[in-house]
């Protein structure tokens, strides 16, 4: 089974072709990475329109990738939630075009399964039951993934994202954007213990996961230095806050883990699944527990197509369609009986 996907939710307009949930056959990705980067991060008037712009062309070269035609396609994935809700709507409204004219069926996505379905294209042998560390700028899960469409969320952040802090922290040290993925390259020269940062828990909760008291201190650490008329050494300052917020995804899924000790699998996902340190702690934390990691490709960590083609392949067998109403949503629960 073909299904051309699209993908919408931030700055980059993405299309691919995947068969049967596993098998890319095309996948393109237009950033706009340049066009955000004098302003210090995404701005979303910007990337509704350049998503507007873009995502024409991107479903032509995707289909002309994978040597098919319309007609040729079995169905339509599209990204629906969470994320941008103008940069969402470009994308859904097309995909309902597309539906329309070619009476193929429309497969709404939720943007963070479709993360953790990256990993289904990376290891053809993965398959639910495992629990997946899911984190993004804007998501941090610690998530049950008891099937391709049955989830159950065993811990979240309480306030800002894991990502989130990495990016803002990276802008106060002076940092381009991207913050997070520059903050990982200059950390790797810099000494993780020259500064010391609090490893927050939530009471009552020890599963989920609290970053803003993290990305508070940070800040004041680089505030009271300008007061004082001190410098800081980015690098070193960089390196001890990525270990902080590393400890503390690491603490919860070892937590996790020993929470559910039948989990033989662990997957990691989302866009800060390619930072450097999180994956060689993950690496060492499944050694030591004695489980399964699974990670995904760095092509595939950020936002793409491919991996909403592969998701969209299991929502479609799950009997997930939509309609002319299909609108997109700016927050979903990744799980559908669960709360905002």
């Amino acid at each position: 089974m073909k299904i051309l996907a699209l993908e919408s939710s931030c700055d980059e307009t993405a299309a691919a072709v995947v068969e049967d949930g596993r098998h890319v056959l095309s996948s393109v990705v237009a950033t706009q990475i340049e066009q955000h980067k004098i302003f210090g991060g995404v701005v979303p008037e910007i990337a509704s329109r350049m998503h507007t712009e873009a995502v024409s062309g991107v479903t032509a070269e995707a289909l002309a990738q994978a040597n098919l035609t319309l007609d040729e396609i079995d169905a339509i994935a599209v990204t629906y939630a969470p994320g941008l809700i103008g940069a969402l709507l470009v994308g859904v409204n097309y995909a309902k075009g597309l539906s329309l004219a070619s009476g193929k069926p429309l497969v709404p996505v939720h943007h963070l399964r479709s993360h953790i379905a990256a990993n289904y294209i990376t290891h053809p042998d993965l398959e639910p039951p495992f629990l997946c560390l899911v984190v993004s700028g804007g998501n941090t899960l610690l998530v049950n993934v008891r099937g391709y469409t049955d989830f159950e969320i065993v811990g979240r952040t309480r306030d800002d994202a894991a990502g989130e802090a990495l990016d803002k922290a990276a802008r106060a040290m002076g940092l381009p954007y991207p913050g997070g993925v520059n903050l990982d390259k200059i950390a790797k020269d810099g000494n993780k213990t020259a500064f010391t940062f609090p490893h927050p828990h939530v009471d009552g909760a020890p599963l989920d996961f609290s970053f803003s008291g993290l990305k508070t201190s940070v800040l004041n650490t680089i505030h009271n230095a300008e007061q004082r008329g001190e410098s800081i050494e980015v690098k070193d300052l960089g390196a001890s806050f990525l270990s902080a917020v590393v400890d503390s995804l690491e603490r919860n899924t070892e937590k996790a883990l020993e929470q559910y000790p039948e989990t033989q699998k662990l997957v990691l996902a989302g866009g800060v699944s390619a930072n450097s340190v999180l994956r060689e702690r993950m690496f060492n934390l499944a050694k030591r527990q004695n489980v399964k990691l699974y990670l995904p490709e760095l092509s595939l960590c950020g936002d793409n197509a491919a991996m909403v083609g592969a998701q969209g392949f299991y929502e479609f067998s799950a009997g997930k369609r939509a309609g002319m109403s299909l609108n997109a949503c700016a927050s979903m629960p990744i799980a559908e009986n669960e709360q905002e």
